[in-house]
């Protein structure tokens, strides 16, 4: 396939600094005052005090995929309609660091990006060729992240319907499908309803939706507890 229409047909248009492959160097002291050096700082922040990120981490490396954070996130301008993705190609994460501007936002991205990097590692994802795989990670990125969860909904003036948190999860999935192929609104919603059932009950590596916090901090003693337990078997 053609460079050019590979990316638009795949989203790499909206991540410009992936296509031309070159950054601008900068003088340490003038690093210190760029949305990059921003980005670093919050990316770390939340890698080190968010329990999503920290569950996620753990799991993967559990799973024998280890995650560096010099590796594997890369901090770049974007389009204006992305704050995050995963780029298969080099299992690197990419924030939006144009667009990333509070730590709360930065953790539920890092957080909706590893669940992707987590499938990834533990599922045999045909990212380019099958929309049913890639609809099934967006599902669960949606569900898990706390993309829906009542705060974050509360902030977009999103709230008060009945099964919302479903709902929102789909909606979430069905742009994020949108932004990266070029297929049909009624397309993509076909396929998320397809995948919605299954994608929406697997939980994994959390064991439950996390809709808050405190669910994801006892999620992660759980799963630090069950890792400890193993490994004295």
């Amino acid at each position: 396939m053609d460079q050019s229409k590979q990316e638009k047909e795949y989203g790499y248009e909206l991540f410009p600094e992936r296509n031309t492959g070159t950054k601008k160097e900068k003088s340490f002291v003038k690093s210190l005052f760029t949305s990059q050096f921003k980005c670093e700082v919050m990316l770390k922040l939340a890698m080190e005090t968010s329990p999503y990120a920290k569950l996620l981490l753990s799991a993967m490396n559990s799973s024998g995929c280890k995650v560096v954070r010099d590796r594997h996130f890369a901090c770049e301008d974007c389009d204006g309609s992305v704050s995050g993705g995963f780029d298969v190609a080099s299992s690197q994460i990419v924030l939006c660091q144009n667009n990333i501007h509070q730590q709360s936002h930065m953790n539920r991205v890092v957080t909706h990006e590893l669940i992707h990097a987590f499938d990834h590692c533990r599922a045999h994802v045909d990212w380019f060729n099958n929309l049913r795989h890639l609809a099934c990670s967006e599902v669960r990125a949606a569900n898990l992240s706390g993309d829906c969860s009542f705060s974050s909904e509360v902030s977009r003036f999103n709230f008060g319907m009945k099964q919302h948190h479903q709902e929102c999860v789909r909606d979430r999935a069905l742009r994020s499908i949108l932004a990266v192929r070029k297929i049909s609104a009624e397309e993509a919603q076909k396929i998320v309803d397809e995948v919605f059932d299954s994608c929406s009950n697997d939980h994994a590596p959390f064991g439950r939706i996390p809709h808050g916090s405190k669910d994801a901090e006892f999620a992660y003693r759980d799963h630090e507890s069950r890792d400890r337990y193993n490994a004295n078997l």
